[in-house]
């Protein structure tokens, strides 16, 4: 009854506010030629000039997505059997402005970056794709597009591509050789889809080919142009890569006073193209020391928080395994394989089949095996997932997913299986103006199904260029278990016992926003919301509920302004303490609210800023917040930033007030398009830590990369908390330097 109330209630709705768009003369042809393309960024060779046709008028799609693009660009496409080319004509109208760039270092972010990126889609699902990008002094950035590109692009993805660029007076250009073997795709099709971006932050203008509403993010898989083949791409002979490492290291806990651990490992990942839209990978002994660090945050809530995944291996066709279930539901989450509270667990070997069959068939199998760890108290598992994807109407697909854990108990030959069956109804309209999710999941123990042990979801949004309306609920079985996923909001503390008691609960989360678009020189849009979170237990009594209210306030110069209210009903079930520094709060009901305000400087000057703060009630006291982040680009060689949040906690007795400070300072500099260092420090009070990590990357040839990282961590001391005179000496609480070479050999 509530579900068709509120599909009555999206009827209201009138008119979308739509671009007339004659999609039949958004087709690029992608010549043949038999001439070596020379990578320079200059169109010399004569199948440009000849053959090439070209793909321009752009459409605005900032600051405005109801006309053609001031600033002008051509792009021009060719093929021969191993690449596609891409040569692209950026004109400029503002000579006397510096290009926009943070820095040279590869996988740059493109809404902070002046760029030219393709975006392609081979398989004609709406689903996924590929994206590669330059900014005008020629550092890459490649991407895999998944979901259908809602929510951008996935840059962790790194794979062998090449591209020159060159800065003239008046235009710059970029040129891109994109080989076949580096992406996957149907070789049967006639034609794929794609389109092209060009970010402009000299103007502050963002323009695409094929027009894009300005409320979808530019590489949204829904608006694309045709690309033609004159001959279609085949799969050509053997196509395989192997990626040796050599790891050295040195490390030393000093909280233990052990002696310094030296080690050498070796190990490699392998990469077999089995045709041209299905990839076995393989990894022996892999090894992520080069990883960058997670970004540590404070935590006032009472559950565990979710960090991404950032190694290698895990990223391509990640979507596949890792978009089953909602961010709080998930069956399988690939960082509970090989690590445990941030510490890795070595992985002994893995392997991992995914790609499409044909045009509506997705698969994924995958099998980790980790190793044992008696001093840790980490066990042996082995664990397999088995995924797929079937495309159903223009842009939707029903998806399954089978994860496994085997767990060989501490010294023991027997130990248990943790199974999660799952089923996924994922909805994308083509206009993307629909989406949504329904699933049900279900966890077996050793082959076997407890009562509660179930998980059931649904999610449904439609949006428009003035409205976004949105639906969910979700249902949590207490024994649901999911041991390679995430589901935090099961397990409840009892901090006076020290105990954890697992709850089923129930959510709803309804969401209601209207755009504005003043006719202003200032302001370019403004938003106001309605947002609700409730958590219930299985008896429907309310656990955890948030109102909010809030608006944002998006200005011409890409500055941002937000201010919220948000009110808060909470039960605590048992004594717990919520900052981890405070005591234990009585467990009761508690009401308290908060407003809060942030503004977000102009991106593209050279020190940008954004200062934040929320003051209001908090459980039985109150929170006063204050965030700050300054950033200075010094282009095209670095980028100085430092975040600073601090929350100060005050609450009566017998509790205890808390000051909880994080602190990230971070340079980034590139000596050249090859060589890249970071420094970075992280200063967290509440889990009293100090982390230093130094970063040297130099990838001396395409793919192929020599890594140094050095790691420190401290125990600082409180009184080092601001103002006190007597500024004390850390305390090592470890340190590591790590040594690591890599090597891309392909066929």
């Amino acid at each position: 009854m509530r579900f068709g109330l509120f599909l009555g209630f999206l009827s209201l709705f009138g008119k979308v506010n739509a671009i007339d768009i004659d999609t039949s003369r958004y087709h690029i042809k992608s010549a043949f030629t038999q001439e070596v393309i020379t990578i320079d960024g200059l169109d010399r060779e004569a199948a440009w000039a000849d053959n090439a046709s070209v793909a321009d008028s752009f459409f605005q799609n900032f600051p405005y997505d109801t006309a053609f693009a001031e600033t002008k660009t051509q792009v021009r496409l060719l093929h021969d059997d191993e690449n596609l080319y891409v040569f692209a004509i950026c004109y400029d109208t503002s000579i006397q402005k510096d290009y926009v760039v943070q820095s040279l270092k590869r996988d740059w972010s493109y809404p902070r970056s002046d760029a030219f990126v393709v975006s392609i889609e081979p398989f004609l699902d709406y689903s996924n794709g590929f994206s590669f990008g330059v900014n005008p002094f020629g550092a890459q950035r490649e991407g895999l597009i998944e979901n259908g590109g809602s929510f951008g692009v996935t840059t962790a993805w790194d794979n062998k591509w090449y591209a020159e660029t060159r800065r003239e007076n008046g235009y710059w250009t970029a040129e891109f050789q994109i080989p076949f073997k580096s992406i996957r795709y149907n070789e049967h099709l006639m034609h794929w889809r794609i389109n092209f971006a060009r970010n402009n932050l000299k103007t502050n203008e963002n323009s695409t080919w094929f027009p894009v509403p300005r409320i979808l993010n530019i590489a949204v898989l829904s608006h694309m142009g045709k690309l033609d083949w004159q001959s279609n791409p085949k799969k050509s002979g053997i196509n395989a890569a192997v990626i040796p490492y050599l790891n050295t290291s040195t490390s030393k806990d000093y909280g233990a006073n052990t002696p310094a651990v030296n080690k050498l490992n070796a190990g490699f990942d392998a990469k077999i193209v089995l045709t041209s839209s299905l990839n076995l990978d393989l990894t022996v002994n892999p090894d992520f020391s080069q990883v960058d660090v997670d970004v540590q945050q404070l935590n006032l809530t009472r559950f565990s928080l979710f960090f991404p995944e950032r190694r290698q291996f895990f990223i391509e066709n990640s979507d596949l395994f890792g978009s089953f279930g909602f961010r709080q539901i998930r069956p399988f989450f690939s960082r509970r394989i090989g690590l445990n509270q941030g510490k890795q667990i070595p992985i002994i070997a893995g392997a991992r089949l995914s790609g499409k069959i044909g045009t509506k068939w997705r698969i994924g199998v995958m099998n980790m095996q980790t190793t044992e760890q008696k001093s840790e108290g980490n066990a042996s598992t082995n664990n397999s997932v088995l995924a797929f994807q079937r495309k159903v109407f223009a842009a939707s697909n029903i998806a399954g997913i089978a994860v496994n854990k085997w767990v060989k108990q501490l010294d023991s030959t027997s130990g248990y299986s943790n199974t999660v069956l799952g089923l996924d109804y994922n909805l994308v309209s083509k206009s993307n103006k629909w989406r949504g999710k329904l699933f049900y999941h279900q966890s077996l123990l050793n082959g076997n199904i407890k009562e509660q042990s179930q998980t059931h979801a649904s999610w449904l949004m439609r949006q428009t260029r003035d409205w976004f309306v949105m639906w969910n609920h979700e249902y949590v079985g207490k024994n649901y278990n999911a041991e390679v996923g995430f589901t935090p909001r099961i397990f409840i503390r009892d901090g006076a016992n020290n105990i954890t008691y697992r709850q089923s609960y129930w959510r709803l989360e309804p969401e209601l926003r209207r755009r504005f678009y003043p006719k202003s020189k200032l302001i370019n849009q403004v938003d106001v919301a309605w947002y609700n979170s409730t958590y219930t237990d299985s008896s429907f009594q309310i656990n955890d509920m948030t109102n909010s209210i809030f608006s944002n306030i998006y200005f011409q110069n890409s500055a941002k302004l937000n201010m919220a209210y948000r009110f808060y009903n909470t039960l605590l079930y048992y004594p717990v303490d919520v900052t981890g520094k405070s005591g234990n709060l009585a467990a009761r009901r508690y009401f308290y609210q908060e407003q809060s305000a942030s503004f977000t400087s102009n991106g593209r000057k050279r020190l940008s800023y954004y200062v934040g703060a929320g003051y209001g009630s908090f459980y039985s006291g109150e929170k006063i917040s204050t965030s700050a982040g300054l950033v200075l680009r010094m282009q095209p060689k670095a980028v100085v930033s430092l975040d600073f949040r601090r929350d100060q906690v005050n609450l009566p007795s017998p509790n205890t007030n808390s000051a909880l400070t994080l602190i990230g300072p971070k340079i980034e500099y590139s000596f050249s398009r090859k060589l890249f260092s970071t420094l970075f420090l992280q200063y967290n009070t509440q889990a009293e830590n100090m982390n230093i990590n130094a970063r040297l990357q130099y990838r001396f040839a395409p793919m192929s990369d020599l890594f140094i990282v050095f790691s420190e961590n401290y125990l600082p001391n409180q009184a080092m908390v601001f103002g006190n005179p007597n500024f004390p000496f850390l305390s090592v609480k470890n340190r590591a330097l790590t040594i690591k070479l890599s090597y891309w050999f392909n066929s």
